[in-house]
């Protein structure tokens, strides 16, 4: 079901505003950061990826102007990657999108009983296998 919902909703992101679903996610965890910036390996954290993902998949956003890197004073071998102004237009241009996205592919389709139930599911299940 997440990959379906994935490619589906992936497809109108690509197809619309040159976004992958990949490109989505980094930018919205950005966006949701202090100063639209984090630490490579704090976001490799949130995103739950590798290092070696992480780094080829924001070089390939970096090209595109969606992101930059930059040095960290505290820290000479840590960098920051921060949203550009490209970046930040492009996820507020596809966002409203992939809120519909979400309602017409998932939500729509689920009584109000059954979200507060795939809720208290989601959160049990988080809870159980976070890492502390």
């Amino acid at each position: 079901m997440h990959d379906l919902l994935v490619n589906q909703a992936g497809r109108s992101m690509q197809s619309e505003f040159g976004l992958s679903a990949t490109d989505y996610t980094v930018l919205a965890e950005l966006t949701r950061a202090p100063n639209d910036r984090l630490r490579v390996m704090e976001l490799a954290k949130v995103l739950g990826w590798e290092k070696s993902r992480v780094s080829h998949h924001l070089s390939r956003m970096v090209k595109r102007g969606l992101l930059t890197r930059e040095d960290c004073a505290d820290d000479g071998r840590g960098a920051y990657v921060a949203v550009t102004a490209a970046g930040r237009a492009a996820i507020e241009a596809a966002a409203p999108r992939h809120v519909e996205d979400v309602r017409r592919l998932f939500l729509d389709h689920l009584t109000p009983g059954q979200v507060v139930l795939l809720a208290e599911i989601t959160d049990t299940v988080i809870e159980k296998i976070s890492p502390q």
